[in-house]
């Protein structure tokens, strides 16, 4: 290799570097150092979402849909880049929840949408997300850390020798889940006031739906919020940052009037899945339902169960076992074994064919050597049931394995064929929309329409106010059905 060949790789590798670390921030104008281009960004993107689609998978509103695509493109076309090819998704999923990947890719679960009391809240909070793409955080924070393939059930990390056998998350479900410091959280903040109020809403809005997600986290047995609460400002410190940033705008842009329209969003979101969806699978007293593949299998007491379209898993507390349920592509059970086999580099310790509850299943026993010196043991059964095979796969290491067996064993054979009537039509919960006739408190409201008294405070959140608030007549109000 040349001298001259050298030196001119060396020139090339230089300029490429300074183009990179010398990208200007689209926000600050300032030079920052990435490692992407936005052409690359863009693409990181697009190769995400369908990942992050397939493990929440869509929520099917067209209308609600319809409203998230105008909101979304009216303030993007308003922000520090608006040649983005954005896009804004409602995904299945009861979390409160929303998030941003690289390249424009914006969502938003059900279970936020639900949390909503007006436009106003759904902008500022749309204007933040989209304020983490023209920031380009998600790009730094790669920068910064980049994540490592995670083995993780309902928040249970699994001891490091399982993950190989657990799904990882896939480079999509990563970015969805970074989290951002706090200063990160506090420019979004600016920018979500910054977008909203250019479209015309009152940005101050924004804060009270934050309050609202404090008061979900700390509710005892509230539903899981996400840890980008975590990161971000205080709602007191929020509160009067927010309301003094709205004020700013309303005076900059010289708003005489902004919006909010609470009655128009309520309407907009009546009849929207609240809450766990049954019909995508459910437990009920320890026992694992999914009524639209009709089977049920027990799950071991006190063990965390974490469902998604594409698997179930399961973990005790400590991490040190690991159950799953997927579907496996094929009907011949002897030769989906030999390919776990292959795969795994597994030496068989037994395998057997037996009916479990009347349907054709096949065990395998067997385990895999670790270079430590210990080992991982697996039991897996090979379930045939209404044209679809599931593996279940029960796994721990070699010297914790009979600690779990019979917690496995307690699942797999006793998989079976869901018949009961009353698990296969079990609906979903949705949003009702009610207006009260005279003036009076929440609590009452919501006692008149049969909401029962441990579910009072749920309700109170889900509405943005206090048991106590008096309401004036007409006052529109949310509860499920």
């Amino acid at each position: 290799m040349s001298i001259l060949f050298i030196f001119q790789r060396f020139i090339l590798f230089g300029l490429l570097f300074i183009q990179i670390s010398c990208a200007r921030n689209p926000v600050t104008g300032k030079k920052q150092l990435v490692l992407m281009s936005e052409k690359q960004e863009v693409e990181m993107g697009k190769s995400s979402d369908p990942e992050i689609m397939a493990f929440f998978g869509r929520y099917d509103d067209p209308d609600l849909q319809a409203f998230i695509t105008e909101k979304g493109n009216e303030m993007a076309a308003v922000s520090h880049r608006p040649k983005l090819d954005y896009e804004f998704k409602i995904v299945d999923s009861p979390v409160i929840n929303a998030f941003a990947v690289p390249g424009g890719f914006v969502y938003f679960t059900r279970g936020i949408m639900a949390h909503f009391n007006n436009e106003a809240e759904f902008a500022g909070v749309l204007g933040h997300e989209i304020g983490h793409v023209t920031a380009r955080h998600s790009v730094i924070q790669q920068r910064n850390a980049m994540l490592g393939q995670l083995g993780m059930i309902a928040g249970i990390v699994l001891v490091p020798q399982l993950s190989e056998f657990v799904e990882p998350l896939s480079q999509g479900m990563q970015l969805a889940l970074l989290s951002f410091g706090r200063d990160a959280e506090r420019q979004s903040d600016e920018l979500g006031v910054e977008y909203s109020s250019k479209i015309g809403y009152d940005a101050v809005e924004m804060a009270g739906f934050f309050e609202t997600l404090e008061r979900q986290q700390t509710k005892e047995g509230g539903s899981p919020v996400p840890e980008f609460l975590s990161t971000h400002p205080s709602p007191a410190e929020r509160n009067v940052t927010v309301a003094q940033l709205a004020q700013n705008w309303k005076e900059k842009l010289d708003l005489s009037e902004t919006k909010v329209n609470r009655e128009s969003y309520l309407k907009r979101i009546e009849g929207l899945v609240y809450g766990e969806d049954p019909r995508q699978g459910f437990v009920e007293n320890q026992v694992f339902y999914h009524p639209e593949l009709k089977f049920n299998f027990p799950v071991p007491k006190e063990w965390s169960l974490q469902n998604s379209p594409q698997q179930v898993q399961m973990a005790p507390k400590s991490g040190e076992a690991v159950m799953s349920l997927t579907l496996s592509s094929g009907d011949n059970l002897r030769e989906l074994a030999d390919q776990m086999v292959q795969q795994y580099q597994l030496e068989v310790l037994s395998v057997s064919e037996e009916k479990v509850n009347n349907l054709n299943s096949l065990q395998l026993l067997a385990e895999q050597k670790q270079e430590s010196g210990s080992s991982i043991k697996l039991l897996v059964y090979f379930i045939r049931h209404a044209d679809n095979t599931y593996r279940l796969m029960g796994l721990a290491e070699g010297s914790n394995f009979s600690r779990y067996e019979q917690d496995f064993l307690g699942t797999m054979k006793n998989f079976s064929e869901l018949k009961a009537a009353d698990k296969l039509n079990r609906q979903p919960e949705r949003l009702a929309i009610q207006s009260i006739n005279q003036a009076m408190t929440l609590e009452t409201a919501l006692k008149n329409h049969k909401i029962p008294e441990n579910r009072l405070e749920e309700m109170a959140i889900l509405n943005g106010m206090l048991l106590d608030e008096q309401l004036p007549a007409g006052t529109l109000i949310k509860v499920v059905e």
